[in-house]
């Protein structure tokens, strides 16, 4: 044990190896070999977005027939939020589509306090259930919270909007329980900032308050969207006006939906860098170019190429086409970039760290600028480890400053390149950090091995098996 605590330490310093998540992982096989420098060659699929089929999955409880969900990715979070809503009595089914799921939410019913305790720290969903279960129930209790360490993320602006609807917020050492003695109203709300999740949280409890709710600072990424596309089908009534203002005429019964979600934008960018980083060529089948204009223009101001395979419809009896993005290395150097993450239609945060591992390849001084999370620049330590050339600083570099200026936050980042990549073991700290350090492996010379590399699950479906299909050489030991 020692001498796994003396490894992790030097080849991820900013790991704790003292607490019980580093434990678990020295004494598990949750752990990846990896050999790399093969270029990513072939074609994967993506399903539906992460970060909107939960989200679908918890509506469903706001109807009162059934819903039906296509194209779920087989995720652990998908399968946190179907654990949850089957203690709530909502039945859950797999449809006759691969990837479909049927809900049932006919006979909601309470959950025991050790029952839901058993979901806690495995997910930030559980917040999301507040409203659909004061609306159903009149009561809710949300476990301590998970989700990846990327910074606090604070719930106070979902407890904040929940109160100005009329709810009552008891804190207990074991969670959260709500009520709505009153019933739950419409109300006139601005964000402080327009974040997804509490966007989420306004939308799930405004379409049956009583009245008209007002969401100013609105979030609008694509899965806000698409959200807001199935609470329409079950009967919502919502206007989004310009300026980040979201109107919500709250109804009194919703039914069921059937929707198909847009795909996985964040899993598509990050198999496109990891065709970037290892000189590959990757075919991303159901990626969407719409949704993914502000990295495919950052992709190609870095040297990558890509084209569009548009949806091919059947013709003389043969199956049609699905369409997608190819993505490849063209040869050659790549190019030193300037970028900051932000909202919706911003840079996203979730594309910057697999990019990063690209950019170590190009030449001169890369800047990144991560406006969103204050803490998501731990991982670089690693990547230097293996040879990048990576130094964070708290300034706000290569753009405007963000509300994390003159605070003790390294959020910018300069990456000098190229960088030679060589082999180490990594500890895996969160998703998409977990990502980059397997695609850093991928494109390193020799033989990595990638430690806790199971939170990959969390928003990557069957991704050893994609591995396996663009060739990858990888393997648990």
């Amino acid at each position: 044990m020692t001498a796994f605590r003396v490894a992790m330490n030097f080849v991820h310093p900013s790991l704790d190896t003292a607490t019980p998540n580093a434990l678990e992982v020295a004494l598990t096989d949750d752990v990846l070999v990896v050999h790399g420098g093969t270029p990513l060659e072939g074609r994967i699929r993506v399903r539906g977005a992460k970060n909107l089929v939960s989200k679908a999955m918890v509506a469903a409880l706001l109807g009162d027939t059934p819903s039906r969900l296509f194209d779920v990715p087989r995720i652990r979070d998908v399968e946190v939020v179907r654990g949850l809503l089957g203690l709530h009595g909502v039945k859950v089914s797999d449809g006759d589509e691969e990837g479909e799921l049927v809900f049932d939410p006919t006979n909601v019913e309470s959950a025991s306090t050790d029952q839901i305790n058993v979901h806690a720290g495995s997910s930030r969903i559980p917040i999301l259930f507040c409203g659909p279960l004061l609306h159903r129930l009149g009561h809710a209790f949300i476990p301590d919270l998970g989700g990846c360490h990327i910074g606090p993320r604070p719930i106070d602006f979902h407890l904040q909007a929940l109160r100005e609807f009329g709810a009552t917020v008891e804190k207990t050492p074991e969670g959260l329980h709500l009520s709505a003695p009153n019933g739950l109203h419409g109300t006139k709300f601005s964000l402080p900032y327009p974040s997804v999740g509490a966007t989420e949280q306004v939308l799930l409890t405004a379409v049956m308050a009583e009245g008209v709710t007002e969401l100013r600072n609105a979030a609008v990424e694509p899965e806000i969207i698409d959200l807001i596309c199935v609470l329409q089908k079950m009967g919502a009534i919502i206007k989004v006006h310009t300026d980040r203002v979201i109107e919500i005429q709250g109804v009194k019964k919703l039914h069921g939906y059937t929707h198909r979600p847009i795909p996985d934008r964040i899993e598509a960018a990050s198999w496109a860098a990891a065709a970037l980083a290892t000189r590959g060529h990757v075919e991303v089948l159901g990626a969407q170019q719409a949704d993914m204009m502000t990295f495919l223009n950052i992709f190609r101001s870095v040297g990558g190429e890509y084209e569009v395979t548009d949806l091919r419809p059947p013709r003389g009896g043969s199956a049609g086409q699905e369409g997608g993005i190819r993505f490849w290395h063209p040869g050659g150097e790549l190019n030193a970039v300037a970028l900051e993450t932000d909202v919706h239609p911003g840079f996203m945060t979730d594309w910057q760290q697999p990019l990063v591992v690209a950019l170590t390849q190009a030449r001169g001084l890369s800047i990144v600028h991560e406006t969103v999370y204050e803490q998501r620049l731990g991982y670089t330590e690693a990547l230097n480890t293996m040879g990048a050339n990576i130094q964070v600083y708290r300034d706000c570099l290569g753009g405007t400053p963000c509300r994390f200026g003159r605070r003790n936050f390294k959020h910018s980042a300069v990456i000098a390149g190229p960088s030679k990549l060589h082999a180490a073991d990594l500890v895996i700290p969160d998703l998409r950090a977990g990502f980059s350090h397997l695609i850093a492996a991928l494109a390193a010379e020799g033989t990595s091995r990638v430690y806790g590399v199971d939170l990959i699950n969390r928003g990557y479906e069957d991704f050893e098996a994609k591995l396996a299909d663009l060739g990858a050489h990888v393997e648990r030991p």
